[in-house]
């Protein structure tokens, strides 16, 4: 039997129950689907991973954003940083697939064997096995998308130009899709939080690198794609900014989170 990663945050970040979350996701595609105005299919998007009753409404802007290419998206090149295995560049892991309520996603060993000769990438499954900061973004993926396979990096310690590498190698056509998952400031007071939040965002929205892992837990894999972004010619555009404050209540102590998409024909769009 091939070896399959299960779920490891399946009932804490996100509903275990394969109707009820189906639900949720649906409902929060939903309601960012009436405000949207994307107008085209972006070449990658940037998603926060807390759970869903803090994130979920934020990180759905961005999944709304390539609903139109449903059947044309065909893989996913995923990159989140650890949250509990110290990891010195990006770690791939050897699983065949990754498995949830939604089901199991296959993971893209074609996709991998190309940046594998990469000093900077290694084999790590503990970078992977309790890591969240990845397995939230599938049910996202799995609703919006119709069939996909997955190329998933823990990112560690690594300078944008490593993370910017593995991009290019990977980076394909329109059938495939960078996502980055990164949540923004912690733990400060709701005016702090926002004003931060807002200059991160700007320098993001700039092009510009340089995010630290304060403003940004995923500042590491962000600022590869912002350097890679570049290369490309593609330009950034903000779909949502809010905190855990606007969207659970509690406005002493927020998480910041934002929806980003990169596109070409961004940079013409108002």
């Amino acid at each position: 039997m091939p070896q399959i990663r299960p779920a490891a945050v399946a009932g804490a970040f996100y509903p275990s129950e394969k109707g009820i979350l189906a639900r949720e996701v649906a409902t929060l595609l939903a309601d960012a689907a009436r405000t949207a105005r994307w107008a085209g299919v972006p070449k990658a998007i940037v998603a926060p991973h807390a759970g869903y009753m803090y994130s979920g409404p934020v990180a759905a802007h961005a999944y709304a954003s390539i609903r139109g290419a449903r059947d044309v998206i065909r893989r996913v090149v995923l990159l989140g940083p650890t949250h509990r295995v110290a990891v010195r560049g990006l770690a791939i892991p050897t699983v065949a697939a990754f498995a949830g309520p939604l089901g199991t996603v296959t993971i893209d060993r074609e996709a991998l064997a190309l940046v594998s000769d990469l000093p900077q990438v290694v084999q790590s499954d503990e970078a992977h096995a309790l890591e969240h900061s990845l397995e939230v973004q599938l049910p996202f993926l799995q609703t919006v998308l119709a069939n996909f396979t997955l190329a998933p990096f823990a990112v560690g310690r690594a300078s944008p130009e490593q993370v910017a590498e593995v991009l290019e190698r990977l980076w394909g056509g329109v059938e495939t899709l960078i996502v980055v998952s990164s949540d923004l400031s912690h733990y400060l007071p709701y005016p702090v939080a926002q004003q931060m939040d807002g200059e991160t965002v700007d320098a993001i929205l700039r092009g510009e690198g340089g995010i630290s892992r304060e403003q940004a837990c995923g500042g590491t894999p962000l600022n590869g794609l912002l350097l890679a972004a570049r290369r490309h010619g593609l330009r950034p555009r903000l779909l949502d900014l809010r905190n855990s404050g606007d969207t659970a209540g509690d406005k002493s102590r927020v998480v910041g989170y934002c929806a980003v998409a990169f596109d070409a024909e961004s940079a013409d769009e108002s």
